[in-house]
């Protein structure tokens, strides 16, 4: 009968659906919050019309005459909340208005004072009369820890007997009371003090028997329920009477104390969403807190099943048939009940995560005679829908060993590839905002961001999320580089033997360079050997200082290890943001590095052949050289073998090269450094004993003092003693927290210092020339440019040009020149090429500017004027 009822009820209350309007107040919120954003989201895909502002007072939308009526759902974020308190009037709402707040519950639990909760006060109750603390409303700021008295006897009973639960409560209406529980809560045990989301129902099943964990869950419900109904009754009765919002509703946070009972007491009560138990190192708290206002949002504003302004009954049907009770079996309702019901049968016939809380098959009506149909029929629609779903709601069935923020029919084929979001931290505002279906963002970061977090989010957990490979991390911390980067979040499907991509997402994350102040007049020069933010070495000063030498009257250094200090122009040398940064350049002390000049550098090179062995780092200078020399790069490649260019300098040079240590090989596998250097010997053949064969050797932080024996050993026995030896020291680096690569401690770095200097020393000892790139990194360790390592002071760019190949070389030389005439670590951009590729092939350009302070140091030993 009354399914029967109700359905001609709702038949009579449909309309054609219309153009909804949705109000966001996001308070302190950014608008790349990724709450603000799936609200947007969500709601644009039920056909709502966003209009987001930052508070009721500031909403032109609300202001305006259209926004009295002309809004269907009002959602007040967290820090918005006392806004919309204070503008909206609650008893003036229209019956198809929506707010997710409800006044007379946020009251009923507010603080007055020492933590006691306003309903205690407005009552009769005691501190016994419910299973709550009654000093349960304080802040919520404090992280709430289990008490040790919770151990009876001093002796620790199982562990799931002892455990704090967050679980999170939906309200639909006050009065009479109507709620729903949250599949999903966050249990913190002693053994799991972080907090870690979890179904209710599977925790219990985890650790308890079938029959108690059934009994734990209805204690559970029976608890919140007198928690809720005790709040209830103590609403003003003058907001019984008046008009009141039919379909507003209110998000509660629950925390619970299991302690040696399946009867849980109730220790905290947070009008809000509170998931700060969960460790937000892995964004647990976002997802879990996004995907509970996801579910609330599905549950309540079903997209084709919705009340609004054309859903009233009207005014004659509700006096002939419902006004004055025929055919309702004597049942009077108002139209606002007839709503509340409506609305509740709706609710109940929604597949979600929630489940029934209140009313429920044993609860009993303590409201008003008045008022006491209702709730009796609320009951009955209750009943009537556990009934239908029961023998498919069994609480012995075995636990679920999927995450919390699974769904149950997630297991299985991966059918909907798409991403739910992606979280990032710090929060990146992506271009376009993230929608599911758009692939491909950007995002712009700050110099002073040099690491971003990230964990795409599937929208079925049967997809697996790796990043940049098959096997990559389902979540990373990437290092970013300045200029560009891209991240590659793969969308796959594991359920083949072999797992297939489904879709590709991709993130180009752009950083910015250092804050630069352009100098018009008058300046200080300023000079820095490190930053403040990693003392190297402690017992020198760091940041910038003011710098008294002189640029003239100097004498060409005499090795490539000098110490030395960056020097910039600034306003003041107590503000770093006042510098010209473009004008930054590397100085020895007391000496300088000659520039090379091309004409000079061609002749230099002559006849000669240049040997590099090492990793990326040594690469960058090569390529720097090999441009240098042909004024064009025509050649490149992240090579992790030996290679050899026979091309240079009109064929009249020769560079080979051999990367070392070939770290993804097995440690069995891998070639020694005695085998990696002998076999870049041979390739390299015939060579002469002379300084007309160079051998350059390092790399970031493998190299120690075995390896510089070693190419003594290996020389003297290939009758090579006499070439020249370059020693690129080490380099900065690994010095970031980054997935799945070693991450240095400061300690570390500072032990780093010294081993270089026992480089340098021994090097010296050998009769080496040394390149101290450590020293020179180490300032602007900031300022590394792509690769996971942070090491990376280079780079390699693509380009084309339109000018036939005999006209390259001119070109290219005069810019470089001009770039590099007067001091070391200018960084004036070369002249923008065309992208127009024509009929040449393209070349490539080597971009660092700190990677071209120690490799024009190496030009300046390998060509010094009084060699011969």
């Amino acid at each position: 009968m009354l399914p029967h009822e109700l359905s001609e009820l709702q038949l009579l209350s449909q309309r054609p659906p219309h153009r909804r309007r949705a109000v966001v107040l996001t308070g302190r919120h950014p608008a790349s919050d990724t709450e603000v954003q799936l609200y947007q989201r969500v709601l644009q895909q039920m056909d709502y019309e966003v209009h987001l502002s930052r508070y009721a007072e500031t909403s032109s939308f609300l202001r305006s005459t259209q926004g009295i009526g002309g809004w269907s759902l009002l959602l007040c974020l967290s820090t918005s909340e006392q806004s919309c308190l204070r503008r909206i009037s609650f008893s003036h709402l229209q019956r198809h208005q929506t707010v997710n707040l409800l006044p007379g519950l946020i009251e009923a639990f507010s603080n007055v004072g020492g933590g006691l909760c306003r309903f205690y006060t407005h009552s009769q109750l005691t501190e016994s009369s419910l299973p709550m603390n009654p000093h349960a409303c304080g802040s919520t700021n404090q992280k709430l820890q289990i008490p040790l008295d919770s151990f009876p006897d001093s002796q620790a009973p199982p562990p799931a007997l002892v455990a704090m639960v967050n679980v999170y409560v939906l309200v639909t209406s006050v009065t009479p009371l109507t709620s729903f529980l949250h599949d999903i809560s966050v249990v913190m045990t002693i053994q799991h003090p972080r907090g870690q989301p979890v179904k209710l129902r599977d925790f219990l099943l985890q650790h308890l028997d079938p029959a108690a964990s059934h009994q734990a869950l209805r204690q559970v419900k029976q608890v919140i329920s007198k928690v809720l109904q005790a709040a209830a009754a103590s609403t003003n009765k003058k907001q019984r009477t008046i008009s009141r919002c039919v379909l507003c509703f209110q998000l509660l946070t629950f925390t619970l104390l299991f302690s040696s009972s399946v009867t849980p007491v109730v220790v905290q009560v947070d009008t809000q969403l509170n998931v700060s138990g969960l460790s937000n190192d892995a964004f647990d708290q976002q997802i879990t807190k996004d995907l509970i206002l996801e579910d609330t949002l599905h549950f309540l504003l079903p997209p084709l099943s919705h009340l609004s302004s054309h859903t009233h009954l009207s005014s004659e049907r509700e006096g002939s048939q419902y006004g004055g009770c025929t055919g309702t079996l004597g049942i009077c309702l108002s139209e606002d009940e007839f709503l509340l019901l409506l609305h509740f049968q709706l609710l109940m016939k929604t597949s979600s995560a929630f489940q029934p809380l209140y009313p429920s098959v044993s609860s009993s009506s303590s409201l008003p005679c008045s008022l006491s149909d209702l709730p009796d029929l609320l009951t009955q629609i209750e009943r009537f829908y556990k009934l239908k779903t029961n023998r498919s709601c069994r609480t012995d069935e075995p636990p679920s060993q999927q995450p919390a923020l699974s769904s149950s029919q997630d297991e299985g084929v991966c059918v909907d590839p798409h991403l739910r979001q992606i979280y990032t931290d710090p929060p990146l505002i992506l271009t376009p905002p993230f929608h599911p279906l758009v692939k491909e963002y950007r995002a712009e970061v700050t110099f002073d961001t040099m690491t971003v977090r990230i964990r795409p989010e599937p929208v079925s957990s049967a997809c697996r999320i790796h990043l940049d490979e098959h096997r990559g991390p389902r979540m990373a911390n990437y290092p970013v580089g300045l200029g560009n980067s891209k991240i590659s979040i793969l969308v796959m499907d594991s359920s083949h033997p072999e797992p297939v991509i489904m879709s590709i997402y991709t993130v180009h994350v752009y950083r910015e360079s250092r804050p630069s102040l352009p100098m018009f007049g008058y300046h200080v020069m300023c000079s820095f050997v490190q930053d403040c933010s990693l003392l190297v070495q402690p017992g020198r000063p760091c940041g910038l200082q003011p710098h008294s030498g002189s640029q003239s009257q100097r004498n060409a250094c005499s090795s490539g290890h000098v110490s030395g200090r960056w020097v910039v122009p600034c306003l003041s040398c107590s503000d770093n943001r006042t510098c010209d940064w473009r004008e930054v350049s590397w100085q020895p002390d007391g000496c300088y590095h000659p520039i090379v000049d091309h004409p000079l550098l061609q002749d230099c090179m002559k006849d000669r052949k240049l040997l590099f062995i090492g990793d990326s780092t040594n690469r960058g200078m090569m390529y720097f050289l090999m441009e240098r020399v042909n004024s064009t790069l025509e050649d490149w490649g992240k090579a992790h073998d030996t290679l050899v260019y026979r091309n240079l300098n009109r064929g009249r040079t020769l560079v080979s090269y051999s990367y070392y240590p070939q770290f993804w090989l097995e440690k069995k596998q891998r070639p020694t450094f005695r085998q990696a250097l002998q076999q870049l010997l041979n390739r390299s053949q015939p060579l002469v004993n002379s300084n007309q064969t160079v051998l350059v050797v390092g790399g970031v932080q493998w190299l120690n003092t075995n390896h510089l024996r070693t190419v003594s050993e290996v020389l003297d026995s290939e009758s090579l003693s006499n070439i020249l030896v370059v020693v690129k020291s080490l380099g900065m680096g690994f010095h970031l927290p980054v997935d799945g690569i070693r991450s240095l401690s400061l300690t570390e770095i500072q032990d780093l210092y010294r081993e270089n200097d026992d480089i340098v020393t021994t090097a010296k000892h050998h009769g080496y020339e040394v390149i101290d790139t450590f020293s020179i990194t180490m300032g602007r360790y900031k300022e590394f440019l792509q690769g996971r390592c942070a090491c990376h002071f280079h780079e390699v760019e693509k380009f084309w040009s339109t000018k036939p190949s005999s006209d390259r070389t001119s070109t290219a030389n005069t810019n470089r020149t001009e770039r590099t005439v007067h001091t070391l670590g200018s960084q004036s951009t070369l002249p923008d090429t065309e992208q127009d590729a024509g009929p040449q092939p393209p070349t490539y350009r080597v971009r660092g500017p700190v990677n071209q302070v120690y490799s024009e140091i190496l030009l300046s030993r390998l060509c010094p004027s009084t060699r011969n």
